[in-house]
């Protein structure tokens, strides 16, 4: 698709200069005019309208980047940014990064050529590069991951202590051998919720073995096939702790394979609420995240920010609450 970048190199002008002869302004010399149309008409480009709209409401557009839109979570978080914006006149673009960095540049790269307000983003499990946006002057608000580098505004939930107390739920319904399946090395929910694990068998006197965790990706083929190797393994558990709801539909699928029932052959308790979850038999035990406070927290901690520049940077830790059902109660 050919974009403005190119009308300008062809034209031999800055890209400012294709933008005010695109849009009608008169302020652009007429020769300068002359060659932007005929490089526009030689090139084959159309003005794309949306993108044209976005720059004239740049003041007040954020940009949402997200992991993953079909995740629940996510999706609440979403609403919430969005609800919160709207009150406060702003528009929300939503970006679905697919935890794949390359994508998440790309983004990053629009929502600076678009001049956005401000960008809220949930970083993918690769080192994020930020820097554009920090050149820019555009704000940042990290929301479930931090962003590493310079300090940010940050909107965070305890998922070490949403394991622990989940581990400790499971570990208090006499289930003995407790595992936990959670996402990659390095990123950082991940981690602490395998921390979160590690921290409630040690504080009831258990051995807290390398085999009884497992890591796959946040969706449900990796953990579909980490389910199965950790009840074929040596150390097989009783109960397990899963990371996230995308996950925990993989480790349902692996447990029916396996031919064992939640709440009666195995424990289950996985992070996320999610609506389907009180209508599968057993209905499931969750670690409720408050998704939706995320992202209006999100969004207040942006306004603050793009009225106040340089105010002290904050990061907000919100609390999971365990919600009991079937799948981990005896």
């Amino acid at each position: 698709m050919i974009t403005i970048n190119d009308v300008a190199a062809h034209a031999g002008v800055s890209t400012a200069t294709v933008s005010r002869v695109l849009n009608g302004k008169s302020t652009v010399d007429q020769q300068l005019a002359d060659r932007v149309l005929v490089a526009a008409k030689e090139l084959g480009y159309r003005r794309n309208g949306l993108a044209r709209n976005l720059r004239r409401q740049s003041t007040a557009v954020l940009a949402l980047i997200i992991s993953d839109v079909e995740n629940p979570f996510f999706t609440a978080i979403a609403r919430g940014v969005e609800d919160i914006a709207q009150e406060a006149g702003y528009s929300v673009v939503l970006c679905n990064s697919d935890d794949n960095a390359d994508k998440e540049a790309r983004y990053v790269d629009v929502a600076v050529s678009e001049q956005v307000a401000g960008v809220i983003v949930s970083p993918t499990t690769a080192e994020p590069n930020f820097a554009p946006l920090r050149d820019a002057g555009v704000p940042i608000v990290a929301v479930d991951r931090p962003v590493p580098g310079p300090p940010t505004d940050t909107v965070l939930v305890d998922s070490r202590l949403g394991a622990r107390q989940a581990t400790e739920h499971l570990l208090g319904q006499g289930y003995t051998t407790v595992a936990c399946l959670t996402g990659p090395r390095g990123v950082p929910t991940a981690d602490d919720r395998a921390a979160g694990h590690r921290d409630a068998l040690r504080a009831a006197g258990l051995r807290a073995p390398a085999a009884l965790t497992k890591r796959a990706e946040y969706r449900a083929s990796g953990a579909r096939s980490a389910t199965v190797e950790l009840f074929r393994g040596r150390t097989r558990p009783d109960a397990v702790l899963v990371a996230n709801n995308a996950m925990a539909i993989g480790t349902l699928q692996a447990l029916r394979e396996l031919g064992l029932r939640p709440g009666s052959d195995v424990g289950v308790v996985t992070f996320d609420e999610a609506p389907w979850t009180t209508l599968i038999d057993p209905p499931l035990t969750v670690v409720a995240q408050p998704a939706y406070d995320i992202g209006s927290h999100a969004v207040r901690m942006m306004l603050d920010r793009i009225a106040e520049p340089d105010r002290d940077v904050r990061t907000t830790t919100l609390h999971t609450a365990l919600v009991e059902r079937a799948s981990s109660v005896r």
